[in-house]
Formats: C-alpha cells, sequence, structure tokens
C-alpha cells in the first residue's frame, strides 16, 4: 500500500472556489458534506476572508444551500487570534478589519486600542480608513509589531476586483519598512491551527481547494495529501507552472462522492 492508498480519517477544504462561487452552490458539495457527516469523517471548512465571523459565513452558507456548523468554519481571523494568544496571551492590538477580526480578539481577551499596543492587525474590510492606515503606520514605526491574516492582493465584488490585505500590508511596509507577518494561506501554519481544531494528524487528512499558489502549497508544507478542484482559480493547464503538484486534480468534489475515505488509488 503506497501512502496515496492509505484510508482519509479528515478533511480540511477551501470554502470560495470549492463549495461556493459567488454565493452559488458547487454542484455536489453539499453531497460530498453529507457523506462526509454519515460516515462521522471530521472535517473543517477554510477561508482566508477574515470579514466575517463563523456564524456570519454559517448563514451565508446556509443561504446557498449548505448547512455547515459554526463550528466546522475556520477563518485567518481565527487563526491569526489563535497565533497570537499563543505568542502573547491577553495582549493588545490596533485592528484595521472588521467584526470577524476584532470578535475573534475580543474572544482570546485582546484589549483593542490605539494606545501603545503590542501588534497592528490589519485584515480584510471594505471601507478602508486612510485615517485607520495612517493610525496603524505611526503605530508599526513607533515599534508595534505588524500581523495581517493574510497576503491575498485583490478580492472579488459584484463590480470587479477590490484591494485587500496583501494590497494594504504592501501601502503599510511601503511607509514604514516593516514586514507584516501572515498567518492565513499560504502559511502552512493556519493548516496546522486547523489540524489541532479538529484532532487530526496531517499523514490522515486531505487538503481540498481551488488554488495552487494557496491551498495546494500550504496543504503540502502540512503534510498532507491535497486535491486541487477546477471550479474555481486554477485550472489543470495551471498546474504546469508550478513546481510542486497537488496529489490529485479533478473536475469538482462532486467527483468524491461515495469515495471519501480513499479518494486516491483507486
Amino acid at each position: 500500500m503506497t501512502p496515496d492508498d492509505e484510508p482519509i480519517l479528515s478533511y480540511l477544504t477551501d470554502m470560495d472556489g470549492v463549495l461556493v462561487h459567488e454565493d452559488h452552490l458547487v454542484p455536489g458539495a453539499d453531497d460530498f458534506l453529507a457523506e462526509l457527516r454519515d460516515k462521522q469523517i471530521p472535517f473543517l471548512v477554510l477561508t482566508n476572508n477574515s470579514i466575517r465571523t463563523p456564524r456570519d459565513l454559517q448563514a451565508r452558507l446556509r443561504h446557498s444551500g449548505l448547512d455547515i456548523p459554526e463550528d466546522a468554519i475556520w477563518t485567518s481571523a481565527l487563526a491569526t487570534a489563535t497565533f497570537l494568544d499563543d505568542q502573547r496571551p491577553n495582549g493588545t492590538a490596533y485592528v484595521v478589519g472588521e467584526s470577524g477580526l476584532t470578535t475573534a480578539l475580543h474572544e482570546i481577551g485582546y484589549v483593542l486600542t490605539d494606545s501603545d499596543p503590542d501588534y497592528v492587525v490589519l485584515g480584510e474590510t471594505r471601507t478602508y480608513s486612510f485615517e485607520a492606515i495612517t493610525t496603524a503606520i505611526r503605530l508599526v514605526e513607533r515599534g508595534a509589531r505588524f500581523i495581517a491574516t493574510n497576503p491575498d492582493a485583490t478580492g472579488p465584488s459584484r463590480d470587479g476586483l477590490l484591494p485587500a490585505t496583501g494590497s494594504v500590508a504592501a501601502l503599510i511596509t511601503r511607509a514604514t519598512g516593516k514586514d507584516p507577518y501572515y498567518v492565513g494561506k499560504p502559511n502552512p501554519l493556519m493548516m496546522r491551527s486547523a489540524l489541532r481544531r479538529i484532532g487530526a494528524h496531517s499523514q490522515s487528512t486531505v487538503m481540498i481547494g481551488d488554488r495552487m499558489d494557496t491551498d495546494v502549497v500550504s496543504g503540502l508544507e502540512a503534510g498532507m495529501r491535497t486535491i486541487l478542484v477546477t471550479t474555481g482559480i486554477s485550472t489543470r493547464n495551471s498546474v504546469e507552472q508550478y513546481p510542486y503538484r497537488p496529489t490529485a486534480v479533478i473536475d469538482s468534489v462532486a467527483d468524491l462522492v461515495g469515495r471519501t475515505s480513499r479518494p486516491f488509488g483507486d
């Protein structure tokens, strides 16, 4: 038996581009998750977006036709809060972001302040304020440690691309000379924190994603087998542009229905 033939005991899966696409259900995603529940296979749905809380995302997914428990959703905001709680418990932070991030930090006991904070934490928001960015620059310049939830440079909207965390982080870096520490994908730290969340081991877990440059590389670096689906960003042709490869490329998560315990080596 090769490693790819070994049973799968748990799954991590990206959300956008894998389970939903622009708030519409990816056909077969509901059947895939239903099979995981029926077989009692632990899973966690991951997203780099830090805007919404898990409860908000649960409601969004339910509207799309997916019933996913709140505690089965893992965001870059939660991963960032977990990281900060480990590094400096009960610390202080100046936050540029929305409720997904501020709620996660409040829940670990952080105080949010602009008065000599331990960290400046940058997350996703649709209303970046020049005043807030200026405050962040000044605090980083004075010695606050610079953390960002994820490096995504742009995000989607109905009207086209929007500047996202990575773009605003670049602005702060250009002004201060300080690079942020990114917690979210492709940092495998987010994968490892997700594995701990469900008590899973990388050897028996599969990461499913739609992007080679975030989902697949972070899953690979965390020691997991990886599946690329072509319902999102990356395509079968674009796989060849990278020096690493997923364990498998499939059209959609619908292809996993009926074979969730052994998705490889049939």
